[in-house]
């Protein structure tokens, strides 16, 4: 057994793309089944000799760019690009991410399974992918449902219903800033903070702090005007078929107040529901 782990991998994914799935066009006897080394290289763009040497493992030190553009070219699934960057020792570019905001009829079905906990998916940007019934109900003061960000500082519900609206805002903007760094460039990012900037000076400060931040678990201090306080932890969960996508699941302490607020809120949307219809 070598050392050559990511020379290997390489190898082994060249060995398993056919020609037509890379779009080559193959001429006479093939004397291997999947793509030579020199096409392997003229699709990503780099030197015939660099690539066979990695394979090798005469050289063990790719820039991410360069494993980018060897990803694109090997059709890597989002988990095998990420093994990819690992063997390498890089980090991963988030442009390559098969990024999308559809969520899988499975991920639905699993968010219907919840139907006593709030459950939604969001996208890097806080946009509003899905929720399920206890989550619409749970976000009803709100004029819509779109993206947690705008909800938070343009929405007249969001200084009531957030009774800890300043240190929501400062998460929300942290969050946002994370998002930024792996793609700066992303026009859906670019228009959210252009919209937010012009219609809130609170938000242009926070954003001009430069605070970046992650998902905590801190308990979310929510007012409904239907039932009053609430006091909710969560648990994010990435997507691993969708990369960008999180599973969001608020959850009540067992037989608090903000359980039974939580149960009469499925109640109350559930009756609002059927007179509706």
């Amino acid at each position: 057994m070598t050392d050559n782990h990511l020379g290997e991998f390489l190898r082994a994914r060249r060995a398993a793309l056919l020609p037509q799935d890379a779009g080559v066009v193959s001429h006479g006897v093939r004397r291997v089944a999947g793509l030579r080394r020199e096409e392997v290289a003229v699709l990503a763009g780099v030197n015939a000799d660099y690539y066979t040497r990695l394979e090798q493992g005469r050289e063990r030190h790719p820039s991410a760019q360069v494993l980018d553009a060897l990803g694109r070219a090997l059709r890597l699934e989002p988990h095998e690009y990420a093994h990819l960057h690992q063997l390498a020792g890089t980090v991963p570019s988030d442009r390559f991410a098969h990024t999308t905001d559809r969520v899988s009829p499975a991920l639905r079905q699993l968010l219907d399974g919840y139907p006593a906990a709030p459950v939604f998916v969001i996208n890097r940007i806080l946009d509003v992918l899905a929720a399920n019934t206890l989550a619409e109900a749970l976000h009803s003061p709100f004029e819509r449902v779109d993206n947690l960000a705008r909800m938070v500082f343009l929405d007249p519900a969001g200084r009531q219903f957030h009774e800890r609206w300043g240190h929501t805002a400062q998460a929300v903007v942290g969050h946002l800033r994370q998002a930024a760094g792996p793609d700066p460039g992303s026009p859906r990012l670019r228009e959210l903070v252009r919209t937010l900037t012009r219609h809130s000076t609170d938000f242009t400060r926070l954003w001009n702090a430069h605070v970046v931040r992650g998902k905590t678990q801190a308990a979310k201090h929510l007012l409904h005007p239907d039932v009053g306080p609430l006091t909710l932890t969560y648990q994010a969960f990435d997507v691993s078929d969708a990369p960008g996508q999180q599973l969001i699941v608020y959850q009540a302490e067992p037989g608090s107040s903000s359980a039974q607020a939580l149960s009469l809120l499925g109640s109350l949307h559930a009756t609002s529901n059927r007179a509706a219809r």
